[in-house]
């Protein structure tokens, strides 16, 4: 799926990234205990967090990531949008819960990042 598809999808706002809404992306992880993401993560996957943090952003750059969504319409601070933008690393904010978010990616036929289903 696009990244712009995964914007559209959950109704999100974009606020890193304009130059990678081509992008595919096609496995999604949700948590918002790091250690759960550095253990589980996929390349170029989407991580679900309600951490707006830089331990975020290093924890996704470490982990390759493709993009970051923060859920429950939370918005980072200015010099974690800075440390993003600075990595390449896209970064949306969605309105609805992580349960919600997920399971509208899930919806789009993202997998977990295990690959199933």
């Amino acid at each position: 799926m696009r990244l712009a598809e995964i914007v559209e999808a959950l109704d999100a706002t974009l606020l890193v990234g304009e130059d990678k809404l081509d992008k595919d992306l096609t496995r999604c992880g949700a948590s918002d205990l790091m250690s759960d993401i550095l253990a589980k993560a996929a390349e170029d996957s989407i991580m679900l967090t309600g951490l707006t943090t830089i331990q975020a952003i290093r924890t996704a750059m470490v982990a390759g990531v493709g993009a970051v969504v923060f859920v429950r319409n939370k918005m980072p601070p200015q010099e974690v949008i800075e440390m993003a933008k600075a990595q390449g690393l896209p970064l949306i904010s969605s309105p609805y819960s992580m349960f919600v978010t997920a399971g509208r990616l899930h919806a789009c036929n993202l997998t977990g990042l295990d690959g199933r289903r």
